[in-house]
């Protein structure tokens, strides 16, 4: 009743529904990289002659259509290992995307609302997504899976601008050339923009600005890629093996399974042992106890470190225990060649719902996703395994999705990155290829190899100019060795001023504000 008291028509909806497909299309798994380019002409041109409230819904339409069909796993992953009946579990999600839909249906509704020129709302397209997509990051503890710059992640030359602007740059191009498309079809066919016409100067300084966009990206990759294998070239490398051990979940933490989860990623270890790497790389809570909690399985694990002679990075849960509680750490530990324990790191980013409960004192009913645990506690942001060969800063599961976690990191002088994850939830599903995505932007960013160990998932190897040097398949057993620099010391622009493009794009906002405020008040 609604819609149609605001006076959207079908055509519009099918417009919105479509920007919704193309944006998921867009993303691992089936990639189609070069629909991002233009997914969001759709909308745009189903918004053009619509109130701020209606194009409030044609966004909402469009976001509800992208987010179900992009995050559609998360059904399984409540259901099978969240134990959740199939109708909340479905709930629940449609709550998900709901949310995350408002992100479109609030950057649709204020580029109508401004009812600014046509050439003014081209140029604040950007602005107002980088900043949706900034505050996604962290506002109800931050979710910033499938932001539109990750879709890119395949175009090398095209992405290496995260080193100064991060995947936010990226999504900034991405809606430049959204809004040049769009603009161009608009002179075409004649077509207004809120009332207004469209001039051709406007649509040929809407083209330049894209095609220059595209062509500064292109040249700026191409010099950068260039500076990064110098860089590659000029730095000391080590042997790094990741073990992705293909635990099934339902196994996991089965206490009658735990001495075979230990010797399969002890003979996997040893397999690999054989190139002599100088690091192997356990995932996400491979040893299905607490290190140090439990002795017996703790001194297992020790002893056959000792005997292959490597250093080793171990994800085990955690337990300290105090006279009156209990505290919980999802943690990656250091384990040196002589079988001791040197460091450990906790996880900074928690899971909600997975690895502790928000407003649990409201939400009492709710329990953990993840079993064998109690309410986890997070880290400190920024703290690095101290390996004698680089600092590793350690990213644990799905913190590789938060950019400034591994840019603190290597701030913080991490030598190498380190991604342990479990993605056995997600099953044979896009979620892992769009999990690992990600994982290359925190390369670029930072221009640091990035180590990826999966439980189960996608495994491998990533170089400082964002290439994918080796990877392993779902569900299957890995063991891999590759070489990667150890890059200490240098530190990109992006690291350096993580924040630029988003303050930039701030400041533009409330520049808008304080003018359009200052003529009301003339007027």
């Amino acid at each position: 009743m609604t819609l149609k008291t605001a006076g959207i028509c079908r055509e519009k909806i099918f417009l919105a529904a479509i920007t919704g497909i193309l944006l998921t299309l867009s993303f691992p798994q089936p990639g189609i990289s070069y629909a991002a380019w233009g997914a969001l002409v759709c909308l745009l041109f189903a918004i053009r002659d619509v109130s701020a409230r209606d194009s409030f819904f044609l966004g909402l339409a469009a976001g509800m259509v992208h987010f179900a069909t992009l995050l559609y796993w998360l059904i399984q992953t409540m259901h099978v290992y969240g134990f959740l009946p199939l109708w909340l579990s479905g709930i629940v999600f449609m709550l998900l995307v709901f949310y995350l839909a408002l992100y479109v249906a609030v950057f649709s509704g204020l580029l109508t609302f401004c009812r600014q020129g046509p050439f003014f709302s081209f140029m604040m397209m950007p602005v107002f997504w980088v900043l949706l997509e900034y505050v996604r990051s962290f506002a109800l503890t931050g979710f910033p899976w499938g932001l539109i710059g990750y879709t890119q992640f395949e175009q090398l030359r095209l992405i290496q601008i995260a080193d100064m602007f991060g995947v936010y740059g990226v999504s900034f191009a991405v809606l430049l050339v959204n809004g040049a498309v769009f603009f161009a079809g608009l002179g075409l066919t004649g077509k207004k923009w809120q009332g207004r016409n469209i001039s051709g100067l406007q649509v040929a300084a809407a083209g330049i600005v894209g095609v220059a966009a595209v062509a500064l990206m292109a040249a700026y990759g191409e010099n950068r890629l260039k500076v990064a294998d110098s860089l590659i070239a000029e730095t000391e490398k080590t042997t790094v093996a990741v073990v992705q051990g293909n635990i099934p979940q339902i196994l996991k933490w089965d206490t009658e399974f735990r001495i075979q989860t230990i010797d399969t990623y002890v003979r996997l270890s040893q397999q690999v042992n054989e190139m002599r790497p100088e690091l192997i790389v356990w995932p996400e809570t491979a040893t299905p106890f607490y290190m140090k909690y439990n002795i017996e399985l703790t001194k297992i694990v020790l002893q056959a470190v000792q005997s292959m002679g490597a250093s080793f990075v171990v994800g085990s849960p955690t337990v300290e225990l105090t006279d009156t509680s209990e505290y919980y750490f999802n943690s990656a530990y250091l384990i040196t060649p002589e079988g001791d324990i040197a460091d450990r790191n906790d996880k900074v980013h928690l899971v909600p719902f997975g690895e502790y409960v928000p407003l649990r004192k409201w939400l009492p009913f709710v329990n953990h996703i993840v079993a064998q645990v109690g309410e986890f506690r997070p880290g400190r942001a920024g703290n690095t395994l101290d390996w004698p060969r680089a600092d590793i800063g350690m990213l644990i599961c799905y913190e590789i999705i938060f950019p400034e976690l591994a840019a603190r990191m290597t701030a913080n002088n991490a030598g190498l990155l380190v991604n342990i994850t479990n993605d056995a939830w997600f099953g044979k599903s896009s979620a892992p290829y769009q999990h690992f995505s990600m994982a290359v932007f925190r390369a670029v960013e930072n221009r640091r190899s990035i180590v990826r160990a999966a439980n189960t998932g996608i495994s491998g190897f990533i170089d400082p100019a964002g290439r994918v040097l080796e990877q392993s398949l779902l569900f299957q057993e890995a063991a891999m060795a590759c070489p990667v620099p150890l890059i200490n010391g240098h530190h990109s622009f992006y690291n350096r001023h993580p924040h630029l493009l988003v303050l930039c794009c701030f400041l533009v906002v409330g520049i808008c504000i304080i003018m359009r405020i200052k003529l009301k008040a003339e007027s």
